[in-house]
Formats: structure tokens, sequence, C-alpha cells
């Protein structure tokens, strides 16, 4: 005898099918906000059966939505990465004792990562980012802090120092 899970995994197609049968006859429109925010490739998919059922306003809808929504976890992305790339800087100035090579890595690959961001979503600009400054540097000074197990005295940080600045292990002059 079949488990009830496998029973119900069994049916899931068929109750997906029936209830999006029902919402084309009742005329009602897809919750695309909800399912792009649960599932990007779930939204696409749905986009297509919006297109191959002729409802083009509904995948209009939905194209819109997915759209949106990928925009926002590009920039949750950016600002992860953003958050990363300060703790980094914090870290290294707060603890020139334990300067690494891993942390120098972690600094460039944040960088290069965020530059990669901004290249294939134009949206995200430099303006973007000098308005998420203040409120990833509070994130990565908790972050850092947590990671140093200790208070750390770096009451802010430039933009200069945080995209710009070189970091070397070894070299006292760019250890600022």
């Amino acid at each position: 005898m079949k488990e009830k899970a496998t029973i119900l995994e069994d049916l899931e197609p068929a109750l997906e099918n029936e209830q999006e049968t029902l919402r084309l006859e009742t005329g009602e429109s897809m919750n695309w906000q909800d399912l792009a925010a649960a599932s990007h490739y779930m939204t696409a998919i749905e986009i297509e059966r919006a297109l191959q059922t002729a409802r083009y306003r509904d995948a209009e809808a939905g194209l819109k939505e997915l759209i949106e929504a990928l925009g926002r976890s590009e920039k949750r992305a950016l600002k992860n990465h953003l958050i990363r790339l300060m703790a980094h800087v914090i870290k290294w100035k707060s603890q020139p004792e334990r300067r690494s090579y891993g942390w120098v890595a972690s600094i460039y690959n944040s960088r290069e990562e965020i530059a990669d961001i901004q290249a294939e979503t134009p949206s995200l600009t430099n303006d973007v980012i000098e308005a998420m400054l203040d409120n990833c540097f509070r994130a990565a000074r908790r972050e850092a802090e947590g990671e140093m197990n200790q208070r750390s005295t770096v009451s802010s940080l430039s933009r200069r120092e945080v995209f710009e600045q070189e970091y070397e292990v070894g070299n006292d002059s760019r250890r600022t």
C-alpha cells in the first residue's frame, strides 16, 4: 500500500491543474506578487501558462512583478556583499595583528561582486550604494564585532576606504 505522503505527491499536479482551471473559469487573476516573492521559477512557469492560454494581460502583470522581484533580489545581494566588504575593512582596521590574505581576498572579492551586480543591474547605481552605506555600516560593525568577539573603535568608513583603498598583508603604508 502506498504511503499517504506518496499519494498526496501523486495528486498534487492534478489538484494544481484543477485549481488553475477553476481560476480561469472564474476570471480570477494570479496573485503575482505572492508568487514572485515565493519563487521566481514558478512565476516564470505561470507566465508561460498565461501566454499559452492567451491571457496576455495576466502574463504582462506577471512579467512586471517578476522583474520587480528580481530587482529586489539583486538589491539584497548588493547589500549583503556591501556588509561583508565593510565588515572585513572594519576588522582590518580594528585588528592589525590578525590581518590575513583571507581578509584581503574577501575585500577584493566583495568589491568585484558589487561591480558585477552593478554591471548586470544598471539601476543599482553608486547613488543607490551611497544611500545604503549608513545602514550597511551598522550591520557590518555588528557582524565584525561578533566575529572579533570585541567592540570596534571604528565609528565610520569613507567611500575611499571601502571601495578604493588598497589592502595588502605586510605593507604598513596601506594598513590605515
